[in-house]
This record gives C-alpha cells, sequence and structure tokens, in this order.
C-alpha cells in the first residue's frame, strides 16, 4: 500500500438544470483541477453535495470514472448517513476497482468514540478491501474525533484505515502513525502541516487555487523558499468569510453558468456578497477565473 500524499480537492459536482448530476461536467472538472496542479481529487466530500444527491447518480459517476486516464487519482466519498447504504455503495466502487474512500461519521445522532469505532468496523467487516480516509468534521456530523480514537482504529485496522482528513483541526498537530496520511482541511494549515509532518490537504477551495497550492507543496518537498504561502492563506481566509460552496460555484458560474445549479437548501451568494468577494480578491490580485 503507497501512502497518499500531496494536493486533493473535494472536487465540485456540477448540475443539469434539473438539478440531476451532470456527470461529463462533473468529470471534467475534476480533469481540470487536476491538470491545474492537484495530485488527486475526492469525489462526493460535503463540498461535492454528497449528502444531497441520490445513490443512483452516484453510482452511475462511479461506473463513468471506472476507466478514466486519472483512475489512480480519485478518491470516492460515501456521503451517506446509512450504514448499509454506505457498505453497499463501497462494494459497487470495490467492484469497480475504487479502494480509496473518505468517509465521515454519520450527522445529526449523538454518539462517542466506542459507537464511532463500532461504524467504522462493521464497514470494514463488509468491505476489507477499502483503503479508508476518515473524514473528522465536527460542524458537519457533529462529532469530532480523538486522537485515540484514531489510533485504536489504525491499529485495529492498519491496511484499512490509512488516514485522516483533519477540517476539525485537533488531530493534525497530535496524530503520530507511521504509514498514515493526515491531510489538514485548508490551505492556512497546508504549511504547518508539512512541517510537522502531514502529507498535503484535501480542501473545498482547491477548486480555485490548485496552482498556487501545488507551488506551496511543490517549495516545501524541494526544500526551496516559500513565495506564494502568503497569497495562499489570505485567499483561503477570504473565502472562509462564506460557504464554500456558494461561493465556490456563484465565482465559477461567471464562466459557465452550469455551475449556478445548486441543491437546496444550498444557494448562490447573494448579488452584494458575490461582489464583496470578486473586490476582496481584487485586493489582493488572485485571479479567480483559471
Amino acid at each position: 500500500m503507497n501512502k497518499i500524499k500531496g494536493i486533493y480537492a473535494a472536487t465540485l459536482s456540477i448540475l443539469n438544470e434539473d438539478l440531476s448530476l451532470n456527470i461529463q461536467k462533473t468529470i471534467s472538472h475534476a480533469e481540470n483541477i487536476i491538470n491545474q496542479g492537484c495530485h488527486g481529487v475526492a469525489f462526493f466530500g460535503s463540498t461535492g453535495q454528497a449528502q444531497l444527491i441520490p445513490v443512483s447518480e452516484k453510482i452511475n459517476l462511479l461506473n463513468s470514472i471506472s476507466t478514466n486516464k486519472n483512475k489512480d487519482k480519485f478518491i470516492i466519498g460515501t456521503g451517506l448517513n446509512s450504514l448499509v447504504e454506505t457498505i453497499n455503495l463501497m462494494k459497487i466502487a470495490v467492484s469497480l476497482n475504487f479502494k480509496k474512500f473518505l468517509i465521515m461519521p454519520p450527522a445529526y445522532y449523538k454518539y462517542t468514540d466506542k459507537e464511532v469505532f463500532n461504524f467504522y468496523s462493521k464497514i470494514i467487516e463488509r468491505v476489507p478491501d477499502a483503503e479508508i480516509i476518515l473524514y473528522n468534521f465536527e460542524k458537519l456530523s457533529g462529532y469530532k474525533f480523538s486522537v485515540s480514537c484514531v489510533e485504536d482504529l489504525n491499529k485495529k485496522f492498519p491496511k484499512q484505515i490509512i488516514g485522516v482528513k483533519d477540517s476539525s483541526y485537533n488531530l493534525f498537530e497530535n496524530l503520530k502513525i507511521d504509514n498514515f496520511s493526515i491531510f489538514p482541511g485548508s490551505e492556512n494549515k497546508l504549511l504547518k502541516g508539512l512541517e510537522l509532518g502531514c502529507d498535503g490537504i484535501i480542501t473545498a477551495t482547491c477548486n480555485m487555487t490548485a496552482t498556487l497550492t501545488r507551488k506551496v507543496y511543490d517549495d516545501f518537498v524541494q526544500n526551496k523558499n516559500q513565495s506564494v504561502n502568503e497569497k495562499l492563506c489570505q485567499v483561503r481566509s477570504i473565502f472562509d468569510r462564506y460557504n464554500l460552496i456558494s461561493a465556490i460555484h456563484s465565482l465559477m458560474a461567471e464562466t459557465d453558468k452550469s455551475y449556478c445549479n445548486i441543491l437546496p437548501p444550498l444557494s448562490l451568494l447573494n448579488n452584494k456578497d458575490h461582489q464583496k468577494l470578486i473586490e476582496d480578491f481584487k485586493k489582493i490580485d488572485f485571479n479567480y477565473k483559471n
């Protein structure tokens, strides 16, 4: 098993006017940000509206990307609360030779580390070939992984629990596990994470910052002076003032109206916020139109 490293975008899901998944445009978007510098993408993360997209459409996309030239660069998110549906979707993905998954514990319900350990244990019992990146995002799931829970899962399942995306930021400075990938969820944490031994990032805003983010990563790996990290962090800090999905879709819709389509209860930015976002990017000379 090769350790996962690099810059990964939590890629967008592009929709048709009837709000069904536009599979070809979703794939093309992912290919484009890989070409801009991302080492890979994660489909159906929170940025990809995963909780809102029907399972049938997820399966259709899996079938379409199963022969893609970038297949080895894809991580599959499940975005499902149901344990059984998560397992079923994973089995389909594994049958198409996908192995890497990004899985967050179910939202809404309250539970502890013990129940989380049981949740992932049940998945691994049924899908033993899976390689799972834990998704730590308390804001969305209501649960925050502890260091000990991650350590226990990796100790019990070292071939299956292979990494963590840390969007709650309580793990990336504290976890020390051999052959285990650690990805903070923000460009603001990228350089510090690399200095601490993390492996890159998985982040929403790499949909628009792929080139800058890859430059920071490559400069670190090549032991060069950092020339764009400050600007990258400024960009991320501006995005963080808004709902990330709304902001990214709003900006990308300026050049492709397909990005206007977004699943309720999500929405695009209102005109005032949209203009303020553009003005703030102009002040730091960030060209968001790639």
